[in-house]
């Protein structure tokens, strides 16, 4: 599945895309190792990347999570991802987390990439709920919740622990099927 943006693709996650996917991690590393800290450590190098592919790969054909790359169109850069995760098909919700290379920052990618996949996962695979958590500092992250249509519903206590942190408390945003 392809997701043809004006500058860049929306595309799930291939088995090919191992060197590029540890490229952009690792050359964003500062920037991914709060809220990444998982996807960055699986990521490294190019021998964990092929690891990390192959199981994203699987998940995504069997349906237990989605990982999509934002790829530039020219030379197929990865500078970006979303993933569709904590999937419950029996309440029909997932969650979305997306992260965005520093050079692509605040250029509406990530926020026109959320709205076709979170159109995708409620026309194309019958979700009815969609969250989004964020830190209340990530601007940017909230901007492309509030964008996207996503509320604020509540606020999650010691939701997320980033390395060598103390647990944060991470804002909850959903998004209803309206169709």
């Amino acid at each position: 599945m392809i997701f043809d943006l004006e500058s860049h693709t929306v595309e799930a996650i291939q088995e090919k895309d191992a060197w590029r996917l540890c490229d952009f991690m690792v050359s964003n590393s500062e920037r991914f190792k709060r809220y990444f800290p998982k996807t960055l450590k699986q990521n490294l190098n190019p021998t964990l990347s092929k690891i990390f592919v192959d199981e994203k790969f699987r998940a995504f054909n069997d349906k237990k999570e989605f990982l999509f790359t934002l790829k530039e169109k020219e030379d197929r850069t990865i500078i970006g991802l979303v993933y569709l995760k904590k999937l419950d098909w029996n309440k029909k919700e997932g969650e979305l987390a997306y992260c965005i290379g520093y050079q692509y920052e605040r250029k509406g990618i990530t926020t026109k990439t959320i709205r076709y996949i979170s159109n995708w996962a409620f026309e194309k695979m019958g979700l009815k709920t969609l969250k989004i958590i964020t830190h209340k500092s990530n601007l940017p992250s909230v901007a492309v919740a509030e964008k996207c249509g996503f509320h604020w519903q509540k606020t999650l206590q010691n939701e997320h622990t980033p390395p060598n942190e103390k647990p944060l408390d991470m804002e909850l945003f959903e998004k209803y099927y309206e169709g």
